[in-house]
């Protein structure tokens, strides 16, 4: 079989769309995998609708919860038949050329361990409200992470396709609290010692609502969650320096800089998801507060303050 389609399922209102658009592709070697991850929405009453011997559905018998839906990730990884693995959110949606866009580029780059596509933006209502940036059709691991650092990439996990086998010997999908840079840096993994290839086709729809994980999660845990990160980062910048000359280039500027873009994450996040309008001033006191422990310092808690001001009162 060429393709795992796995959606770790918790949501019950974008399902369905999420599975017509799967069964809708125009190439049809791939197999459904489902993992409710014991949702207290009946998702089984939506599945059951349909008779496809292509589709596979199981249920845990714990919830692995936001915090750990990484784990979640790794049982569809667990499941997977295919040669290929594809990971879609319960409320994204596939365009109907997604994996005959996708067997056009590995044709071209038969070898690698990762591809990529462009994304529409979409709102609850399925119209498209975005769309994300081309990127070059090949490029090594030290691009994708010097430009994804700098802001020039937006991406999500359901927009990568990755060889089974490969991410299956590398541990399965990287495990970060709410999943949060796990996208990234399983990417980044992917990618290290063969790169990656782009379509310049946007055949996947990432759909921004307020029951998204990435846009209701925890201050605390997402911290939590760079601080891991980080650690990564650690351990990248301090392997053996590329050979060639751009690579070795682009890979000391991510060593000169990699710490910068972590502290600005942190302020974002403080601002974005740690402080509240009803709560403000108590919310400021927790975070000068637990600075220490989330490896901060005033400064950056007051940056943090002035840009959750910005964010509030500059509409």
């Amino acid at each position: 079989m060429k393709y795992t389609i796995a959606i770790p399922a918790y949501k019950a209102k974008f399902l369905k769309e999420c599975i017509d658009s799967i069964l809708a592709q125009t190439y049809t070697d791939f197999e459904l995998v489902i993992v409710n991850d014991a949702s207290p929405e009946n998702l089984e009453e939506i599945v059951g609708r349909y008779d496809d011997p292509r589709i596979r559905y199981y249920k845990n018998e714990k919830n692995c919860g936001a915090i750990n839906v990484v784990d979640n990730w790794n049982k569809c990884l667990g499941y997977a038949n295919g040669e290929y693995i594809i990971l879609m959110g319960d409320d994204d949606k596939m365009m109907p050329d997604y994996l005959k866009e996708f067997n056009v580029l590995m044709k071209k780059y038969p070898d690698l361990d990762i591809y990529h596509c462009r994304s529409y933006i979409i709102n609850e209502n399925s119209e498209v409200i975005g769309i994300t940036p081309s990127w070059p059709e090949y490029e090594t691991v030290y691009e994708s992470i010097w430009y994804r650092m700098n802001g020039f990439r937006l991406q999500f996990i359901s927009d990568f396709v990755y060889k089974t086998q490969s991410l299956k010997e590398r541990g399965g999908f990287k495990k970060f609290k709410l999943a949060w840079a796990s996208d990234d840096v399983s990417a980044f993994m992917a990618a290290e010692e063969k790169g990656i290839a782009h379509t310049q086709s946007p055949v996947f729809c990432y759909r921004r609502s307020d029951i998204t994980i990435s846009s209701s999660g925890s201050g605390v845990q997402k911290l939590k969650a760079i601080k891991e990160e980080k650690e990564w980062y650690d351990n990248f910048v301090n392997q053996p320096t590329p050979a060639s000359p751009f690579e070795k280039q682009l890979f000391s500027l991510i060593k000169n800089t990699y710490k910068k873009y972590i502290q600005k994450k942190r302020i974002e996040t403080i601002a974005y998801h740690g402080i509240n309008k009803q709560t403000s001033l108590r919310d400021l006191l927790f975070w000068n507060k637990t600075r220490k422990r989330n490896n901060m310092n005033s400064k950056e808690i007051i940056y943090a303050y002035i840009l959750f001001l910005k964010k509030t009162y500059s509409k």
